[in-house]
């Protein structure tokens, strides 16, 4: 199979089958049978772009209550700096951070379950960031913790004077203090 189990369980690697030629390349970014195959049945209802330029870091994000959405991400154009924490309380690996370099030339994926804060940051001049997500997006349902949060002790690969961060970002709460486990 073309999965890889991580440290965390359900946080999954997935490697697509790469059949390059003298055009170029193809491979299947998806195909539901062989992630149902995986015990994976997700049924996505909404694709999302980014686009972001260097020294970009987005998250940590989530969806609170019903509202969870699991993802299947990836990146189109450039590298990023994908990161994930375990915010399931039953979980061993509660509050585990797990990273992961995804680049537009290993095209590997990264399966998030639902009940993970999740972000990236950009280490190329620019970067094109895709995911599938199984629920709607619900402002209201939105939630982060601080992507600078000593405890978390994330190396975002990007020095503190190039990062760019949005300031509704920057006024996360820390994990001790986000409330919001799943």
């Amino acid at each position: 199979m073309p999965f890889t189990t991580t440290p965390i369980p359900g946080l999954l690697i997935f490697q697509p089958t790469i059949h390059p030629d003298g055009r170029g390349h193809f491979y299947e970014s998806y195909n539901k049978k062989n992630f149902i195959a995986q015990g994976i049945s997700n049924e996505y209802v909404q694709d999302n772009i980014s686009n972001s330029s260097y020294g970009v870091v987005r998250g940590l994000h989530y969806q609170t209550d019903h509202h969870a959405q699991a993802k299947l991400v990836t990146v189109l154009h450039g590298r990023v700096l994908d990161v994930v924490v375990d915010l399931r309380n039953s979980s061993p690996t509660f509050g585990q951070v797990f990273s992961i370099e995804l680049t537009d030339v290993n095209k590997l994926q990264l399966y998030v379950p639902r009940g993970f804060a999740h972000g990236y940051s950009v280490l190329s001049p620019s970067a094109t960031f895709y995911y599938k997500c199984d629920n709607y997006y619900n402002k209201a349902a939105e939630g982060g913790i601080n992507l600078a949060d000593a405890a978390l002790n994330i190396n975002w690969q990007v020095p503190d004077s190039a990062m760019l961060i949005s300031d509704k970002d920057k006024l996360q709460p820390h994990f001790d203090v986000s409330k919001c486990y799943f």
